[in-house]
């Protein structure tokens, strides 16, 4: 734990931050300029409270609301992108364990295509979703005993971890030699983020804990011997969080007016390469 006290070092004012999906409470975001990394701060108790919502959508398969249907679609998109990366690797075993694996999907679609599929959910609700997909899942990582995998994939969980520096550790472990951890996260330096602000859907306080930059993450994994090989872009997200973002900001969605902000920051990040939310392809030494 004496990572995470470095990290809460040293702790600048950044923004204040409202929580839209469950509490409607406010929380402070800070800066930690040397790993150039944002901080949600403090942690609240009973952080699992703060998951309890039929808004929290990753918990779900709910296609009531438009904004649902936006983000089902954009997921059933993005799946095959993501069984396309993990084919990519072309590993001669195929065991993928996914961290924080909702209802399922990601797995599902592995699973369909050959993998040898492991993953860990800690909500109650979704793991049952899951398992009626054929998908079992544990509840915690703490529970894979012995075991190492070809690819460890978090795809927009490393930002809910309260244990960072101990579960970086702990992935490495599980890790095969030649293996690869996928990590997922929002920018906060993307176009976006800076244009919304505190509005900004993707700080998701105080589900998100954390808040990284490319620096902040290229710098937590070469301290554990790791480092970042393929840095891609989720374009889709620029789009995504900015309709949410909208509706934040103006209480409407703005459907137009989103979508020319995600198109804008995508546009931008072609040069800056700070796209709404970076997936990190990361390997050992």
């Amino acid at each position: 734990m004496e990572k995470e006290k470095e990290l809460y070092n040293n702790l600048i004012p950044y923004l204040n931050c409202k929580d839209y999906t469950v509490s409607q409470n406010h929380f402070k975001i800070m800066k930690n300029e040397e790993y150039e990394m944002l901080v949600t701060y403090p942690i609240p108790e009973n952080l699992e409270n703060y998951y309890k919502s039929e808004n929290y959508i990753s918990h779900t398969d709910s296609k009531k609301s438009f904004f649902d249907k936006v983000y089902q679609s954009v997921k059933n998109h993005t799946l095959k992108q993501k069984l396309s990366l993990l084919n990519s690797f072309k590993t001669k075993t195929k065991t993928v364990l996914d961290i924080g694996a909702g209802t399922g999907d990601f797995l599902k679609v592995c699973k369909n295509n050959h993998w040898e599929v492991f993953g860990t959910e800690p909500s109650f609700d979704a793991r049952n979703i899951a398992e009626k997909k054929g998908i079992h899942l544990m509840e915690r990582i703490q529970e894979i005993k012995n075991q190492q995998f070809d690819v460890i994939s978090l795809w927009h969980v490393l930002e809910h971890v309260e244990d960072l520096e101990e579960t970086i550790k702990f992935l490495k472990r599980i890790l095969k030699p030649k293996g690869r951890i996928i990590v997922a996260v929002p920018n906060y330096k993307s176009c976006d983020a800076e244009y919304y602000k505190e509005h900004w859907a993707a700080y998701d306080v105080p589900r998100h804990l954390w808040h990284f930059s490319q620096t902040s993450i290229h710098k937590l994994f070469s301290e554990i011997k790791m480092i970042v090989d393929t840095t891609l872009p989720m374009k889709f997200d620029a789009y995504y969080v900015s309709l949410l973002s909208e509706k934040y900001k103006s209480g409407k969605m703005k459907p137009a007016k989103a979508f020319y902000r995600g198109f804008i920051s995508n546009l931008k990040a072609i040069k800056t390469s700070e796209y709404s939310s970076l997936i990190y392809v990361i390997k050992n030494y």
